[in-house]
């Protein structure tokens, strides 16, 4: 799939298609160009951490709904092993917004495999697996086959993982008559309280009570270009500042950045870095730092029993 860019990210494009045709020259055997092209990648390479090195919040919102940006299950099919989904709710459907199951996830370096539940939103690619996901907005349903899914896990003593990665709880007619309201509600609670340790991870938007939900582990972690905030930085500008285009302006006032929750609110406990110019760059290697931040975060919280990860996780999100 060829890479998409961002407004921002422009001044690489020419870089990039000069690179490719050289590659085409260099092939076709008319001039060995190299060198020419070892330049233009070092070039190119330079310019993309320069601007990387600038963006600002509201750059950094586009990048963490990136249209090549890896979802949940992107991240399942590269770090765990044995995945085994689990559907539906036991009361009224299976919601795809949500996706769970149990799995291993291996240390390449050991070899030891982490058992672990792993539950996240996933959104869809194409227009069809959009609309079967619900743009990764779950209902009810989707929250209370998480809650199912946690007590699961606690009853067998194996540690969740959650992905963030969701807009927002799905605000429709239908959502509201079947309780989505208690149905988050229901989920914070859930996952404050069972007692086995418990990995938050914002792997990409972070929106509202909806991502909230699954958001109260005993470790809160962020990609680097991932966002997390209660309103979304259009609707912020929509009903605080009256006027919408003034979105870049409330996302910078959101605070809704990894460095922003980590260094200013304290908010989060730590920031996963990514790629050279986010993880849709190179999939596999933020694959591989989100299974590392995991294990080693799993590993550190195994010190700890069941009560104390409960009462020092209560703690953590009664002090904010």
């Amino acid at each position: 799939m060829a890479i998409q860019y961002l407004e921002f990210e422009r001044p690489i494009i020419e870089l990039e298609q000069k690179i490719e045709e050289l590659k085409t020259f260099n092939l076709g055997g008319f001039a060995n160009v190299d060198d020419e092209i070892k330049n233009l990648e070092a070039k190119k390479d330079k310019l993309t951490r320069d601007i990387f090195k600038n963006i600002n919040s509201w750059q950094i919102t586009q990048l963490s709904r990136h249209p090549l940006r890896p979802y949940t299950m992107d991240y399942i099919d590269l770090m765990a092993e044995n995945f085994a989904e689990l559907h539906g709710d036991r009361l009224f459907m299976d919601d795809k917004a949500v996706v769970g199951g149990f799995c291993f996830i291996k240390d390449g370096a050991s070899g030891y495999r982490q058992r672990a539940l792993i539950v996240g939103h996933q959104k869809g690619r194409n227009t069809k697996d959009k609309m079967c996901r619900n743009f990764g907005m779950p209902h009810p349903e989707g929250y209370r086959k998480a809650q199912r899914l946690f007590k699961l896990a606690e009853k067998y003593s194996i540690p969740i993982v959650t992905l963030i990665d969701t807009p927002g709880a799905y605000p429709g007619l239908g959502a509201e008559e079947r309780g989505q309201s208690e149905a988050i509600a229901k989920t914070i609670y859930t996952l404050l309280n069972v007692s086995v340790p418990v990995i938050s991870v914002i792997i990409g938007e972070g929106g509202s009570g909806g991502a909230l939900a699954f958001g109260t582990g005993n470790r809160v972690l962020m990609m680097e270009y991932s966002v997390y905030s209660v309103i979304s930085p259009e609707g912020c500008a929509s009903i605080l500042y009256k006027d919408t285009s003034k979105t870049a302006d409330a996302a910078n006032s959101l605070k809704l950045t990894a460095k922003d929750l980590l260094n200013d609110s304290k908010v989060i406990d730590g920031i996963i870095p990514e790629p050279l110019g986010g993880a849709h760059r190179n999939i596999k290697l933020a694959s591989e730092n989100l299974k590392k931040a995991i294990l080693e975060n799993i590993e550190e919280l195994k010190e700890y029993g069941g009560e104390d990860l409960r009462n020092e996780r209560i703690k953590k999100f009664a002090n904010y």
